[in-house]
């Protein structure tokens, strides 16, 4: 029987400008959905996992356009509340060379800022469920919606359900005082944290002292200390967090590190040529969970995980489309892109 993981989040409309024309230049705007928790149901969706996504979304069509978007890609989305006027949107200017990605939020007053705890049933949503995930995004769209998490942790901690967070400080949703009070209480049923190079200094305050994601200077001995520190504080079971080494917006070097409680693994250090790298987070999340609830050792779900991500940066859009077996091969060390005939 496969295993099942709840994903709880909002599902956004993305509206970018063709190829790499700035906001000032566009003319045209295509459009797609995503979102942190959506993005990680599609791709457990896609390596055959059963995952709900759970959220509230408006019930026209645009709303409808967004859930259909979910149902092709084989997520049940028969626990999406539907209701509100508005979608959540995000404007993304892709990055070039020296120059960075920008996003634009539009997502005050949408249907799930505006979500109340009586929209959700957990006790049915986590029916026959192992695993259950969010990010830090969600409980940073209203106080009402970190209650919600918060009571939806307690509810699967009671269940044993594994919990796992993505920290995904986002400066432009709260502030770090109010994110570090309030996942700091909701962190206390989290079994596996994942995090970024900045998450876990943005929430918790907890610093890297000789590292600089700036300049690219990812010093390893720092990251086991953070992780080392954050898991004695929270008695989280696992944390893995990304490490990111920016030669440009273009170009960046890859891998992650995970502390099991025992050990500290570093993965093998990818240098991808990016296309897309906007869920290139969330698809490192998807991949440790769908390698851990698979019963992978800490090492090898570091390394599906990295491999996960790695190959999502060259894939168009918030979702990922890679198969289980498509990150097999690269895990395996076939990195060399040739055609497969």
């Amino acid at each position: 029987m496969s295993k099942s993981v709840v994903t709880f989040g909002e599902l956004m409309l993305r509206l970018a400008p063709d190829g790499y024309y700035r906001f000032l230049q566009a003319k045209n705007y295509g459009a797609t959905y995503g979102g942190g928790e959506a993005n990680v149901a599609v791709s457990l969706a896609n390596f055959g996992l059963n995952v709900r996504f759970v959220s509230r979304i408006p019930e026209h069509e645009i709303g409808q356009s967004g859930v259909n978007s979910l149902r092709e890609r084989g997520v049940d989305t028969s626990f999406i509340t539907r209701g509100g006027e508005r979608i959540g949107i995000y404007f993304l200017e892709k990055g070039a060379s020296q120059r960075p990605s920008k996003v634009i939020y539009d997502r005050k007053y949408s249907a799930m800022a505006e979500a109340k705890d009586a929209d959700f049933d957990w006790n049915k949503i986590f029916e026959k469920t192992q695993w259950f995930h969010f990010t830090g995004i969600t409980p940073a769209l209203s106080d009402e919606t970190a209650e919600i998490c918060l009571q939806a942790c307690k509810i699967a901690k009671k269940k044993g359900i594994t919990i796992s967070c993505d920290l995904n400080f986002r400066k432009k949703l709260w502030a770090k005082e109010k994110a570090r009070k309030i996942m700091g209480e909701i962190c206390k049923s989290v079994d596996v944290c994942i995090a970024n190079e900045e998450d876990i200094d943005d929430v918790f305050g907890i610093k890297a002292k000789h590292s600089d994601i700036t300049s690219g200077k990812v010093n390893h001995e720092d990251y086991k200390e953070v992780a080392k520190v954050v898991t004695d504080r929270f008695k989280f079971s696992k944390v893995a967090i990304t490490l990111r080494s920016s030669i440009s917006a273009n170009d960046n070097r890859w891998s992650a590190m995970i502390y099991d409680g025992e050990k500290f693994y570093f993965s093998k250090e990818y240098l991808i040529h990016i296309i897309d790298r906007v869920g290139g987070g969330d698809s490192f999340g998807a991949g440790l969970i769908y390698s851990l609830i698979n019963d992978f050792s800490s090492r090898d779900a570091l390394e599906f995980a990295v491999a996960a991500s790695c190959l999502k940066h060259s894939v168009e859009g918030d979702f990922n489309q890679m198969s289980v077996d498509e990150v097999l091969r690269l895990v395996s060390g076939d990195a060399s892109g040739r055609v497969q005939r």
